[in-house]
């Protein structure tokens, strides 16, 4: 499927506000309710829209830190690591990375202890590197037009 103009326009105002109604997103991009609906039902179909998620507080919801925490897996140790990481509640995102670290993870947890409690159960896996989120700088950043990057 081709990403037009209009189609980058309607990724941008959802990647802003997914709970945007169809007749908004129309008004912002110059289509009606109708075109805007079939044409994000094409980018659902082809596996450009891929969801829509809620963005919830992690310091609101019981969370004091939030952490990157790296993984060098021991030598026959990254294959069970790989198996169990989907168990782990405090895990937001994981990705398996080239360079010295196998494992990068975004991790929430309640305070110093749960910290700790959830290095030792990731160092029976391998050598762990952890790094306290102080702030974000960025999050969330959107997706955009590669064409409109060089303007």
């Amino acid at each position: 499927m081709q990403i037009d103009t209009t189609n980058w326009n309607i990724l941008e105002c959802l990647q802003q506000n997914a709970r945007l109604s169809n007749a908004e997103i129309g008004r912002k991009v110059g289509l009606s309710s109708p075109a805007v609906a079939e044409r994000i039902k094409k980018m659902e179909d082809f596996g450009i829209l891929q969801g829509y998620k809620a963005e919830v507080s992690y310091t609101k919801t019981g969370y004091q830190l939030k952490a990157i925490i790296t993984l060098r897996a021991f030598m026959g140790r990254l294959k069970p690591f790989l198996l169990k990481v989907s168990e782990s509640r405090e895990v937001l995102n994981c990705y398996r990375i080239t360079g010295n670290e196998n494992i990068v993870m975004e991790v929430v947890l309640r305070d110093q202890i749960h910290l700790q409690e959830f290095i030792d159960r990731l160092i029976t896996y391998g050598e762990v590197k952890t790094h306290i989120i102080l702030s974000n700088l960025i999050e969330n950043n959107p997706i955009v037009n590669e064409k409109t990057l060089n303007q």
